[in-house]
């Protein structure tokens, strides 16, 4: 029998229809298309979904609901849209908090130096036409000029190209340029000499995606484009994504895939549009990503990832045509995915590997791409390691009471006085400070990942943060209070917000920010450890949320152990470098192969010493470790 549907209409963003009486009202926002925040994925567990039900019915309150849910907000209507089922028509509106706002996204294309070597290649050519005396096949008339001219032997051909080989040469006159895919396979021709030709280098996140046209002729970055990932709905963590196929086994794996190649599709248009050029323009990609969003692109069940012994279900790089998983770009276009190293260090972190090349160093190099999954590499040209820390979502402003991602209007910078222990801060969005103007112009509705780095270092150094992580209850100031859930010290007063509540700093959320730092620093000593080694050399920052890190702030919240400042740097979104480099140098892609596999992965989880070193570094910045180079530089500014 057919299911009854109930109408509903979320406001303030207008999106209204009808959905299956009984679905919670997080399934009928994604359904619709309403943006509200689900940092958890709908498991109940952030809170960041609260909604208020201005008319319908609805299920009764869960018990669940009320730890997130005041009792006067209960009277008012708020419920978690991820527990709260529809039963009739309802009206619900989203508040500003509950809101997901979309990421500002950085990735630009680093400059960096690439030796052109793409895997399509550009052959020009000029045939005899066939005749009554020489009656040779289209194909192996083209064969035999390649090889004439270029050397090129046993080359094949794509099955769509060869379709339309005969009416592409006779309208060329005979004259054409040739595509060749790694000197084995013809994908394409266009008439008389063509000089330009393009792909794509392509970095699947979880929280965003970005990609990088490139001219293959001379590696140029022709355009860039980003999104947030079309499977954000679904969870913010890949966690939280393999539960909901675990939750949802027959479509979950589709509908995420399908979300992802739609996505892509837009992002591709839009990109090579913005250029004057065509998605059919586009003969080659390259690919990198953890580990679970390899496999929801390549339509691959993920759910192995999330159970001991954490086994992706293939290693090696792959090359695939990319009509077979709906992409659409030029139909015999390869996409190439480069390697994975482990079950949670994946394509992406080979890319970062390849990008920086530590491999070919003698110093010894900590290298971190921070997000919702910590990856790390940390060795030289003797000896390379690798590990993967369940950093949570805070870094990305998840999990915390105002925590937020980095889109306009977040504290994405902090300053705190040691001596009155007043707030100084910026959002994204703002150019000044809050001290050089309004302050009720700022209208802050949150604290990003960076924000809540140097909210906790400042507080550390103010004297308002213990090493412990508590918040010390002895100071005077109106910032600083008890509730029933402990301290918490005011960052932003609710007259500078756009959300109209104070923005504080809890000890839940040190507690939350420390167990993610913890886990990154622990990895890194014990990786210094199976290395015998005691100081590092470089430490090297990756990613677009790496870029805005403070070296100075996360070092004082113990991030990663001491190291000299200026030797700390922050490249960007290296993924996407290794991917550009795969794009334009294939030897780039035997030597991702390679080192994938010679990278020795430790995993922390099994590791003897990794309780211990968790526990000392869950102390701000560590229990037992000295930092000289840090004490070194508060000293002078003292």
């Amino acid at each position: 029998m057919r299911k009854k549907k109930v109408n509903i209409i979320f406001q303030p963003c207008g999106k209204r229809g009808q959905v299956e009486r009984g679905k919670t009202i997080l399934e009928a926002a994604q359904e619709l298309g309403a943006a509200i925040e689900s940092v958890c994925g709908g498991k109940h567990t952030c809170g960041k979904c609260k909604v208020r039900a201005e008319k319908g019915r609805l299920s009764p309150l869960r018990p669940e609901e009320s730890k997130f849910i005041r009792e006067e907000e209960q009277k008012q209507g708020y419920r978690l849209a991820c527990l709260a089922k529809l039963f009739g028509d309802t009206l619900i509106s989203i508040p500003d908090e509950a809101r997901r706002y979309q990421q500002v996204i950085h990735k630009e294309a680093r400059k960096i130096s690439i030796e052109l070597n793409s895997a399509i290649k550009a052959y020009y050519v000029e045939l005899l036409p066939p005749s009554l005396l020489e009656p040779l096949g289209d194909f192996e008339r083209l064969s035999c000029a390649l090889a004439n001219a270029y050397g090129l032997k046993n080359l094949k051909i794509d099955y769509p190209t060869l379709q339309n080989l005969p009416q592409r040469l006779r309208s060329a006159g005979w004259k054409v340029t040739v595509f060749v895919w790694m000197d084995r396979e013809i994908i394409d021709l266009q008439p008389g000499r063509f000089e330009d030709f393009y792909g794509i280098a392509m970095d699947l996140g979880t929280t965003t995606v970005a990609i990088y046209l490139c001219n293959l002729k001379n590696g140029q970055v022709v355009a860039t484009g980003s999104m947030m990932n079309p499977q954000v709905p679904y969870g913010e963590d890949v966690m939280s994504r393999i539960s909901y196929l675990m939750m949802n086994p027959e479509e979950g794996l589709q509908l995420m895939q399908g979300r992802i190649i739609k996505g892509l599709n837009s992002l591709i248009q839009s990109t090579v549009e913005s250029v004057q050029l065509s998605p059919l323009d586009i003969l080659e990609m390259t690919v990198v990503g953890n580990t679970a969003m390899h496999h929801i692109f390549l339509g691959i069940d993920p759910q192995p990832l999330g159970l001991s012994p954490f086994s992706p279900s293939i290693h090696r790089s792959l090359d695939i045509k990319a009509r077979d998983l709906g992409l659409k770009v030029h139909p015999a276009a390869n996409v190439h995915v480069l390697p994975i190293e482990a079950g949670f260090v994946g394509a992406d972190n080979v890319g970062v590997l390849i990008a920086e090349a530590p491999y070919q160093k003698e110093e010894v190099s900590l290298i971190i791409d921070i997000g919702t999954n910590g990856e790390l590499i940390l060795g030289n040209k003797q000896r390379l390691l690798s590990c993967s820390c369940a950093t949570g979502p805070a870094f990305e402003g998840a999990h915390l009471r105002f925590g937020m991602r980095a889109a306009p209007g977040a504290i994405e910078r902090v300053r705190i006085s040691s001596t009155n222990w007043e707030v100084n801060y910026k959002v994204i969005g703002q150019e000044k400070w809050k001290d050089e103007g309004m302050a009720e112009e700022i209208q802050a509705r949150g604290i990003c990942g960076s924000g809540i780095i140097e909210a906790i270092a400042e507080m550390l150094k103010a004297g308002v943060l213990e090493k412990n992580g508590r918040i010390n209850g002895n100071l005077s100031s109106p910032r600083l209070r008890k509730n029933e859930n402990g301290y918490e010290f005011v960052i932003a007063w609710a007259k500078e917000t756009a959300i109209g509540q104070d923005i504080t700093i809890s000890t839940s959320d040190v507690r939350a920010v420390q167990l993610g730092k913890g886990a990154l620093y622990s990895g890194a000593k014990i990786m210094m450890k199976t290395l015998g080694v005691e100081r590092l050399d470089k430490v090297i920052l990756a990613g677009g949320f790496g870029s805005y890190v403070d070296p100075e702030r996360a070092m004082v919240l113990g991030m990663f152990p001491d190291c000299d400042l200026k030797n700390v740097f922050s490249v960007g979104n290296a993924a996407g470098d290794g991917a550009r480099m795969a794009l334009l140098n294939r030897e780039k892609r035997l030597e991702a192969e390679r080192m994938a596999r010679q990278v020795e992965y430790i995993e922390l989880t099994t590791h003897p010493d990794f309780t211990e070193e968790f526990i000392n570094a869950m102390s701000i910045p560590h229990l037992k470790d000295d930092f000289p180079y840090l004490k070194s530089i508060l000293q002078e500014k003292e």
